[in-house]
């Protein structure tokens, strides 16, 4: 008989592109990961993805089964957070996601002081978005609007975030701030692309971004190392070389103790707007407000 998880598996697989954001998604290892596939495969008797070096391609078998059990899945992942949560009445239980610099920056600190039980996730906005409709999660830290027919989510802004140009404290940006000074932007891009580039996968759309509103086109390369999130820049970059293009509130301790420079902050605001995403029909109102006060009074 085939195993539930396998097919989990498969749908992370699937829905992430790669083994190792879907062994992200599932709190597992990546070989466990593997497994679970090769068993599936093995199961079905047929090869549900194409394997390169970037990406998993799913076959057409693979498209098949993907869309023949989707809506059972979601079915099953819904009723298990319903039926969890009815049994644990005297203890409420939440359940949120964002991505993880946030959760460790804002919430992580505070968790002992919350009467209730939290569950946290991380990953794609759109695929959080896509659990907060499906009634898995009920509460979405997200920099992204998304406007859906009959939805039971609405968005509240409640901060905003600027990208801004970080660099290593041992960095050195002479020529970087003359050019600033002198407000030569060819002179200047010439002297940031002989640097080296630091960058996380979830916020290349940022770097593109601020590339394009400040210098008036795409960036012309690609990053030196793509990392797995903001935090990991930053510790690289404290007592090194290198620029990294990251939000403002993830780095300001790290600014004030001198450990990372902040060089610029572009001559135009590269700005997202960061909104509690949340269902109207959410339950336990009580524990989303304290949530909610806990974000508001940290990024002011």
């Amino acid at each position: 008989m085939v195993n539930l998880e396998w097919y989990r598996t498969f749908k992370e697989i699937y829905e992430n592109g790669t083994l190792t954001k879907a062994s992200i998604a599932l709190y597992a290892s990546q070989p466990g990961v593997s497994v679970h596939l090769n068993a599936l495969e093995a199961y079905v008797g047929k090869k549900l993805f194409e394997r390169t070096s970037r990406k998993m391609i799913p076959t057409e078998d693979g498209k098949f089964l993907y869309e023949y059990i989707i809506e059972s899945l979601k079915k099953l992942e819904t009723a298990e957070q319903h039926f969890k949560r009815t049994t644990q009445e005297k203890n409420p239980s939440l359940n949120i996601g964002m991505c993880s610099e946030m959760f460790q920056l804002i919430i992580e600190p505070e968790i002992p002081k919350l009467d209730f039980d939290l569950v946290a996730r991380f990953g794609a906005h759109t695929d959080l978005i896509k659990d907060l409709n499906n009634g898995i999660l009920d509460l979405v830290i997200t920099p992204k609007k998304q406007h859906e027919k009959k939805s039971l989510v609405e968005y509240t802004p409640f901060s905003k975030e600027r990208i801004i140009l970080i660099a290593g404290n041992k960095t050195d940006t002479t020529k970087i701030q003359e050019h600033l000074k002198s407000n030569n932007l060819n002179k200047l891009e010439h002297e940031l692309l002989k640097n080296t580039w630091y960058s996380s996968s979830n916020e290349m759309e940022h770097f593109r971004r601020f590339w394009f509103e400040n210098f008036n086109k795409k960036p012309a390369f690609k990053p030196n190392y793509i990392l797995p999130n903001i935090t990991s820049i930053i510790r690289c970059l404290h007592n090194s070389n290198g620029l990294a293009l990251v939000p403002d509130f993830l780095c300001q301790k790290q600014i004030l103790r001198n450990e990372i420079n902040l060089v610029w902050e572009g001559k135009v605001k590269t700005e997202n707007t960061l909104y509690f995403a949340s269902r109207t029909d959410l339950k336990y109102k009580k524990e989303l407000d304290t949530i909610k006060t806990i974000f508001t009074s940290k990024m002011k």
